[in-house]
């Protein structure tokens, strides 16, 4: 009895030994768990809140240039119109990924950015003054993709388009847009500042139902569908076989579609690696959680892949035109070329990711890519 009491006190010897730290003196600590109530609460206080909030400032600065424009319709009070609109449209890069909670359940971004818009229903509910905009059958002729077709493509000379823009039909069409978009926004703001912003940063688990799955299933769906297929492989032709001119963002304006692009690029890599609307990088982020999860393979940096493929997909985006319409149909390879920079990226995110995270996927693949 003795000498089987003294193998097992040396047996818990020897398990404590191996136990220790190799590089401490004492007992290795254990893992903790990412705190995941703290990337909700830098998601919501740092980015989410602080985007809405600039982009419902430029959104009043674009309904002043519009009453500005209405009472002295002329050249000057165009450029305003437009540079307002541009400005505001970038902001809206910054939000658009944020599709949860009321933004969600009012349609935010289905009444904001649905492009190619429909001119033909913009000009038959201009000519009959009988709309709802609420309406999901109208998506596609209001937000600003609507407002780019308003402010530049009603004419071919800006004394033509002065003239039809400043009609009553159509100032009183323009002005319901901007309305019902400041209103969307107000509405999904005012949520996040009273009772939403508790709860998503409260809901911290790990569920499917939980704010943090959430959140990394609407920027994955994002980054692919909207920014990747939407901005690029879509007026590239990837998905039809043919360049697709019309289809790109902002396609009256000329000349934003690729600004455009960059800026909602950036926030999705901001959002990421976890860096605020102020320019500063927090300590906890979708790079910091990947870094910190246990179980992954120690010979591997997969927040840095996924960065340096981003670095790659940037510098093929930088080769193209500033007008991505005139890219698609005098060079469509440089557009090809960019986006298959971002598609190598969705493997990364959405498979090694994903998995590294035990976040399962939340929506369905349909675009036979």
């Amino acid at each position: 009895m003795t000498h089987r009491f003294s193998i097992c006190c040396f047996l818990l010897v020897v398990c404590a030994f191996f136990a220790c730290d190799k590089n401490s003196d004492g007992p290795m600590a254990p893992v903790e768990a990412f705190d995941r109530e703290a990337l909700l609460t830098d998601w919501a206080d740092e980015m989410i809140v602080p985007s809405l909030e600039a982009y419902l400032t430029s959104m009043g600065n674009h309904h002043d240039a519009q009453v500005l424009f209405f009472n002295s319709p002329d050249a000057t009070s165009l450029g305003h119109l437009r540079s307002t609109w541009l400005e505001a449209y970038k902001s809206w890069q910054r939000v658009a990924m944020y599709d949860i909670g009321r933004a969600e359940e009012m349609g935010l971004r289905n009444a904001t950015n649905i492009y190619p818009t429909d001119t033909d229903l913009i000009k038959q509910n201009v000519s009959t003054q009988n709309y709802k905009l609420a309406l999901p059958s109208n998506n596609d002729a209001q937000g600003f993709p609507a407002l780019d077709f308003l402010y530049f493509g009603l004419a071919d000379t800006d004394e033509d388009l002065i003239g039809i823009l400043s009609s009553p039909e159509y100032q009183s069409y323009s002005m319901d847009l901007v309305d019902r978009m400041q209103l969307l926004t107000t509405g999904v703001l005012n949520d996040w500042n009273t009772s939403f912003r508790d709860d998503f940063i409260a809901n911290s688990g790990a569920s499917a139902t939980a704010s943090v799955d959430k959140m990394v299933n609407d920027f994955l769906f994002y980054y692919e569908k909207f920014l990747r297929a939407g901005k690029i492989g879509i007026p590239a032709g990837v998905f039809s076989g043919s360049p697709l001119g019309s289809t790109v963002e902002a396609p009256f304006s000329g000349v934003h579609s690729k600004e455009l692009f960059l800026a909602s690029f950036q926030a999705v890599q901001d959002f990421f690696e976890g860096v605020g609307f102020d320019g500063v990088r927090r300590e906890v982020s979708l790079l910091s959680y990947i870094a910190s999860t246990s179980g992954q393979d120690d010979t591997r940096d997969l927040g840095q892949e996924i960065t340096a493929q981003w670095s790659k997909a940037e510098e093929a985006v930088s080769l193209l035109s500033d007008n991505f319409k005139a890219q698609v149909e005098t060079d469509n390879t440089l557009m090809l070329n960019a986006y298959d920079e971002l598609q190598k990226a969705i493997i990364l995110l959405k498979v090694d990711m994903m998995q590294t995270l035990n976040i399962q996927v939340d929506y369905v693949d349909a675009d036979g890519d």
